[in-house]
């Protein structure tokens, strides 16, 4: 039992970075915000580690209550105790959004006008421009360059990405399996552009990449061989976000966000787009179609003659 505590915890903890890199990296939140939020988070944490609640992952509505009341009794001005509030249903928010837990869940403390921004998504022509930011005199261009190409090419998560094993790759039928959330499988295609970058990658770099490491399964290796992070994929992605002169706000969950919508810009059904981003709920997957509309409601004020502010095009 308290071997299942520390791992509830520990997935917590994990879930709680998660969210803080995707505050800073996709919302574009302040410093101190951030730092607010994290601190509110940490303390939601630790009340967690004492008991109270039993999984996180399946809160009923008398332990968030329990858990305003600690707020109440630590001294918290009200003013404290609804930021506190505020953080943890922007982090119940991001859950769902990562099917971590189910609508039941959240509907116990969403307020959806926290969460009607809508995702940041690139132009098919930042995307190439994302693409090609590694050059052939980086040392590891072949690895970013063909991880890059997968990353777009399927929709995949940046922790899907970083899990891929040799054994996922069908190079020769065009496709690979990743296990998402729950370690739910699905097989995903894979562009010809991907399928080249990948076999210039398997056949030129990684040999050398794992040789002190024969053993290694992961696809995407560091220069010891050893499985990439997490924090690494997202490293790696920024550095060629600011060569490229991207939005810093671009992460690897936007060529996700990015994929998603110029499939279905590009005629695609939501049903086939559900399947291919794993989603569970396609209501998940219908935030999508706002994003498509405001890109068109974009186009229509800049080039219809009475589209936009100003005095009409003659």
């Amino acid at each position: 039992m308290a071997s299942e505590r520390s791992a509830l915890y520990a997935s917590l903890c994990d879930d709680i970075t998660a969210f803080r890199h995707y505050l800073q990296t996709e919302r574009g939140m302040a410093v101190n915000t951030l730092l607010a939020y994290g601190r509110d988070l940490d303390r939601f944490s630790q009340w967690f580690a004492g008991g109270v609640m039993s999984d996180y992952l399946h809160p009923t509505l008398k332990e968030f209550l329990l858990y305003l009341a600690f707020l109440r009794d630590e001294g918290l001005a009200a003013r404290s105790v609804a930021r506190h509030l505020v953080a943890l249903k922007m982090f119940y928010r991001f859950l769902r959004l990562e099917e971590r837990i189910s609508d039941s869940t959240v509907d116990l403390l969403s307020t959806p006008t926290l969460w009607q921004k809508i995702p940041h998504v690139l132009s098919p022509e930042s995307v190439t421009k994302l693409l090609e930011a590694p050059m052939a005199l980086d040392r590891y261009y072949l690895r970013d360059r063909a991880m890059l190409e997968v990353l777009y090419a399927t929709g995949t998560r940046a922790s899907e990405v970083i899990g891929l094993k040799m054994d996922d790759l069908y190079l020769d039928a065009g496709f690979l399996k990743c296990f998402g959330k729950g370690s739910k499988q699905r097989v995903v295609p894979l562009g010809r552009v991907a399928i080249t970058a990948l076999r210039s990658y398997l056949d030129e770099l990684r040999p050398r990449l794992t040789q002190g490491r024969p053993e290694t399964s992961a696809v995407f290796v560091s220069r010891g061989g050893r499985p990439l992070t997490r924090e690494m994929l997202w490293i790696l992605v920024k550095k060629y976000v600011k060569r490229a002169g991207l939005n810093t706000r671009v992460s690897p969950h936007t060529l996700r966000h990015s994929f998603a919508t110029h499939l279905l810009a590009g005629g695609a059904d939501l049903r086939t787009v559900q399947e291919l981003l794993g989603h569970t709920s396609i209501q998940t997957t219908q935030m999508y179609t706002h994003v498509d509309r405001e890109r068109l409601k974009a186009i229509h004020r800049q080039f219809h003659p009475r589209g936009g502010p100003g005095e009409p095009k003659s």
